[in-house]
C-alpha cells in the first residue's frame, strides 16, 4: 500500500493491473480521508452552524426545522459539505500522483505551479463568497417585500444555499489557472482569448445566472469578480502562458 499511493515516474511502465491496483488503493486514500474529515467536521458540527449563520441577520439566527429528523439529516449535510472542503487539496494530490506519469518533465514543470495555486485561489473564493456574496444575498432576499411575508429561514433550505454558494465561488476561482494551463499547453493561443472576449463575457454571465444566488444582487456580485479574473487570466496567459518561450515546453501542441 506505501508504495502505490507514491507518484510513478514518466519513465515507468505499469500493467493494466497495477494500474487498476494503484487506482483502487488511490481511491481508498481519499475515501479514508473524507471519512477522518467527516467525523472532524460532524464533531465539531456546532462551530460549523455557527460559521455558515454567520452571514444572517441576528434576528434570523435560529433557523427552524420541520419533523423530528431534519436536524439530524440537516447537521449531516452540512458537515458533508465541510468534509468536501477539507479533502480537496488531498485528492487534488491523488489526482496528480496518479495522472502524473502521462505528462513529460517539461509538462509537470508547468502544471506542479498551477496545482499548488489551487488550493490558495479555491480558498480565496470561498472567503469572497463568505464576506462579500452571501451578505447582501441574504439581506437582499430577506428584505425583499417584506411587509408581505413572515419571513422565516428553515435551516435546511439556508444551509443548501450557503453550502452551494461557498463551493461554486471556490471552483470558479480556478479560472486563471484553468486558463494558464490550456495556454501553456498550448491547447488555447493568448490571441484566441483576447479575439473572443466579447463570448467569454456572455459566458461568464450565463454562468453567474445559473450559480446558486437567484438574486439580481448575488449574480452581479458573482459576475464582477469572474469578469476580473477572467482579464486577470488573460494577463498572466500573456506573460507566462506562450508555449516555448522558456524552453519549458519543447513543441507547441499545434503546427503552424
Amino acid at each position: 500500500m506505501p508504495s502505490r499511493v507514491k507518484a510513478v515516474s514518466h519513465e515507468d511502465r505499469l500493467t493494466l493491473v497495477e494500474h487498476l491496483d494503484e487506482l483502487r488503493s488511490r481511491l481508498i486514500v481519499c475515501i479514508a480521508v473524507f471519512g477522518v474529515a467527516l467525523a472532524l467536521c460532524f464533531w465539531q458540527n456546532g462551530l460549523l452552524l455557527d460559521i455558515a449563520n454567520g452571514p444572517l441577520p441576528s434576528d434570523h439566527d435560529k433557523l427552524i426545522t420541520f419533523g423530528i429528523t431534519e436536524p439530524f439529516t440537516t447537521t449531516l449535510t452540512v458537515s458533508l459539505y465541510g468534509a468536501l472542503v477539507l479533502s480537496l487539496p488531498i485528492w487534488l494530490y491523488q489526482l496528480y500522483a496518479y495522472v502524473l506519469p502521462a505528462f513529460s518533465s517539461q509538462e509537470k514543470r508547468v502544471m506542479l505551479p498551477i496545482l499548488l495555486a489551487f488550493p490558495f485561489l479555491f480558498l480565496a473564493g470561498i472567503a469572497f463568497a463568505y464576506f462579500v456574496v452571501m451578505p447582501a444575498a441574504v439581506s437582499f432576499l430577506l428584505n425583499f417585500n417584506e411587509n408581505q411575508f413572515n419571513v422565516q429561514v428553515r435551516a435546511r433550505d439556508y444551509y443548501g444555499f450557503f453550502s452551494m454558494t461557498e463551493l461554486a465561488c471556490g471552483v470558479l476561482f480556478q479560472m486563471p489557472l484553468a486558463i494558464l494551463a490550456v495556454t501553456r499547453l498550448g491547447i488555447v493561443s493568448v490571441e484566441q482569448l483576447t479575439s473572443n472576449r466579447r463570448y467569454a463575457y456572455l459566458v461568464i454571465a450565463i454562468v453567474a445566472a445559473a450559480l446558486p444566488g437567484v438574486d439580481p444582487v448575488s449574480m452581479v456580485i458573482e459576475m464582477v469578480p469572474l469578469l476580473v479574473l477572467f482579464e486577470l487570466s488573460i494577463l498572466l496567459a500573456k506573460a507566462f502562458g506562450r508555449p516555448g518561450e522558456s524552453g519549458e515546453m519543447a513543441e507547441p501542441s499545434t503546427q503552424e
